[in-house]
């Protein structure tokens, strides 16, 4: 219970409206269910809810965005927020839709990957005024458990509980390795829960087996429920999320050139659910959208509208103006864009390598199919790269497919 300072439980407004709209957007699962969280959204008493992140990689992305925004939404409802970094579990390393262990990571490595999490969280997330979200750390409860804290925890799940896990299921009926520190990586996420005596939990829908383990923990050592609110993700047509792990993602350290050319390079099908998903864009506006291209309306101009108002977010408007004039300058001459990323690369460097590094291209086999359709295009000489394997010998303006520029400086 949250007390006020007088000492009586605290009480915020409630806004029916804000509710139904939180819990209806963007949301794939409540549980153990919508209405019933909707009613203790609904009760004037201020919830805690949570939302936590392994840093593996050393910058937010579009992915964590989603939640982020989400509970931001609720902390200017009046609940109490706290943003986990997950320093110790991301040295474990979640399996989540991956058919192999993940590399550990070291101490080092992941203070360094969230050295700037809490200034790129703070585009969602207020961390003063009357309500402050709260930063904190799972070693700071992780790395205290004894050998026998750990035997005792792992009393409370049995292992079909955990071979539930979809990707568990298919590494063993492909007959692959399941190691048992992968076993122990949900009741280390699910004890976070525990620690912070929350009573919610937010997440992507990927997350939805670590954070339900987090509510059977809670309710087996405290007796106290949890809700868990499950996000949806932001995919391409073949399935795959947007996120480092793909290489297909936009940071929060993009340039707002970069997020607009990312923005207005995915495919036709992410237009709609990037509106919900990703912008303050209202329903009204997103039905607009649906209408424009249900009748026919050209995409290209729906997903300029979708850009602005992504990159606004991070960037402003003035800035989101900037770089789609950037971006229709380039696009319609076919010119090196003014802000286009550049990278330095050694002389003899693979093309391939720096296009990859540089997230221009989410994988080689990407730069191969883009070779092969020719549609790679050296803009000093005119000319496509014709080989998987070319060179930096100089200095390249490259043109990947139709929106995506890259300056290679050799070093």
């Amino acid at each position: 219970m949250i007390f006020s300072r007088s000492g009586k439980p605290a009480t915020i407004d409630v806004n029916t409206k804000e509710i139904d709209a939180f819990l209806s957007r963007g949301v794939e699962a409540v549980f153990p269910s919508k209405e019933a969280f909707k009613k203790a959204l609904s009760s004037g008493k201020p919830i805690s809810i949570y939302f936590g992140i392994d840093p593996t990689g050393p910058t937010l992305h579009i992915g964590h965005a989603i939640p982020l925004m989400k509970i931001g939404k609720l902390q200017k409802m009046g609940h109490k927020v706290t943003l986990l970094i997950g320093d110790f579990t991301a040295m474990i390393g979640d399996p989540t839709d991956k058919m192999a262990a993940r590399k550990a990571l070291t101490r080092e490595e992941v203070l360094a990957n969230c050295r700037l999490y809490k200034e790129q969280a703070s585009k969602f997330l207020s961390f003063g005024g009357k309500n402050p979200a709260k930063l904190v750390f799972n070693s700071t409860w992780l790395s205290k458990m004894t050998f026998s804290d750990v035997v005792s925890l792992a009393s409370t799940m049995t292992v079909s509980q955990m071979l539930e896990r979809d990707m568990f299921e298919k590494r063993m009926a492909e007959k692959k390795p399941i190691f048992v520190h992968e076993f122990l990586y949900p009741l280390m996420q699910g004890y976070d829960s525990v620690s912070l005596d929350t009573d919610a939990e937010i997440g992507g829908n990927d997350q939805t087996f670590n954070m339900l383990a987090g509510r059977h923990l809670l309710r087996s050592l405290k007796d106290k429920e949890k809700f868990v609110v499950a996000t949806r993700l932001l995919v391409d047509p073949s399935g795959k999320k947007m996120g480092k792990t793909e290489g297909n993602m936009i940071t929060l350290l993009d340039s707002a050139s970069e997020m607009f050319g990312k923005v207005m390079s995915w495919p036709d099908g992410m237009i709609l659910p990037g509106f919900e998903l990703c912008t303050e864009a209202s329903e009204d506006d997103i039905a607009k959208e649906k209408a424009f291209l249900d009748r026919g309306g050209n995409p290209r101009d729906s997903k300029l509208r979708l850009a602005l108002a992504l990159v606004s977010i991070y960037h402003g408007k003035e800035g989101a103006e900037k770089a789609k004039g950037s971006f229709l300058a380039a696009f319609s001459k076919g010119d090196m864009s003014s802000e286009a990323p550049e990278a330095l690369a050694s002389k003899g460097a693979l093309v391939s390598d720096v296009l990859v590094e540089n997230k221009i291209v989410s994988s080689k086999a990407e730069f191969k199919r883009l070779v092969a359709e020719k549609a790679i295009k050296d803009l000093k000489s005119g000319k496509p790269i014709e080989a998987f394997d070319a060179k930096v010998e100089s200095d390249l303006d490259l043109k990947v497919g139709k929106h995506r520029f890259i300056k290679i400086r050799v070093k």
